[in-house]
């Protein structure tokens, strides 16, 4: 859950946001603008970061310009790369998703947030057509997956959850990443806010009935680079995870069933090599026998 502030408004809402937030249980993520869009007081940044939520930097000023040329961009870049030390940030996202990935070398951050996998609805249309994070050279990219606030309320008129709970079932399928943009800003009034609490009381059932990691996107950025540096290694005792952070990793079997890709985990195979467990985020939904797996591939203990 990530909340892009963009008015003087919406960083007046944050504190409030944060309880709200606190009282379901999910932490997020702040993108402040650091410069001439609204005053950013230290009490409010020492408030966000004391409470366990994460920081990040919002643009330079919000203009739209970021991205008028390579110069400029440049020219901004040195800006922003030093509010994000200010900040202690370790992630990014550019006004209204505007994007060059070719440019993102100038930028000092771990993470960016800046890129859709799909923008029908956005200034800039493209997207990266994945819901799983992707390395930007040193960068790593939290592609921006779910249907953003605005864009529900005031483009397409719809504040019931359905077009979230679709996405949000689409992406279990894959054991992809989920990754919200709810701004302060359009939350205030209160339908907007009662549609937003609907969802995070959702997203709360989600991780209690189907296990579903609810992650800052820091902690998504220190699992995928440790997940990146993990090896496969194979003994006289069969396969194994090697490397920092393997315990929270496990070991999948990938192979086809009837035209499909399903996954087998190590501990269920070790019960039963005959079967294969056709697994989702949540729950073991089938099984049934199945030929040997096939080579095995990194799986996230928690997704």
């Amino acid at each position: 859950m990530t909340h892009d502030v963009e008015t003087a408004a919406g960083r007046d809402f944050c504190i409030q946001l944060m309880d709200i937030n606190d009282s379901f249980g999910i932490k997020s993520a702040f993108q402040v603008v650091p410069e001439k869009r609204y005053g950013v007081p230290q009490d409010l940044l020492d408030a966000i970061r004391t409470r366990g939520f994460e920081l990040n930097v919002h643009d330079l000023n919000h203009d739209g310009h970021l991205m008028k040329s390579r110069e400029e961009f440049l020219r901004r870049s040195a800006h922003i790369n030093q509010h994000g030390r200010r900040f202690q940030a370790s992630g990014f996202r550019s006004a209204m998703l505007h994007r060059n990935l070719e440019w993102y070398d100038a930028l000092d951050f771990s993470y960016d947030m800046s890129v859709p996998n799909v923008a029908h609805l956005d200034p800039q249309r493209g997207g990266c057509c994945t819901v799983f994070p992707f390395f930007n050279g040193k960068l790593l990219e939290l592609p921006v997956t779910m249907t953003q606030d605005y864009s529900l309320f005031h483009i397409l008129r719809d504040y019931s959850l359905d077009r979230w709970k679709q996405q949000i079932e689409l992406i279990m399928e894959h054991h992809g990443l989920m990754n919200f943009i709810v701004h302060p800003d359009y939350i205030i009034g209160a339908r907007e806010r009662q549609v937003y609490e609907s969802l995070l009381d959702y997203l709360r059932s989600l991780k209690q009935q189907e296990g579903v990691w609810l992650a800052l996107p820091g902690e998504v950025d220190r699992w995928w680079r440790e997940r990146s540096k993990m090896k496969l290694v194979e003994d006289g005792n069969g396969w194994h995870i090697e490397g920092q952070g393997h315990e929270r990793a496990r070991i999948a079997y990938v192979h086809q069933d009837g035209g499909h890709l399903s996954f087998s985990f190590d501990e269920q195979l070790k019960e039963s090599k005959s079967t294969t467990i056709r697994a989702s985020t949540a729950q073991i939904s089938e099984v049934r026998p199945q030929q040997d797996p096939g080579p095995p591939v990194l799986q996230p203990r928690t997704l």
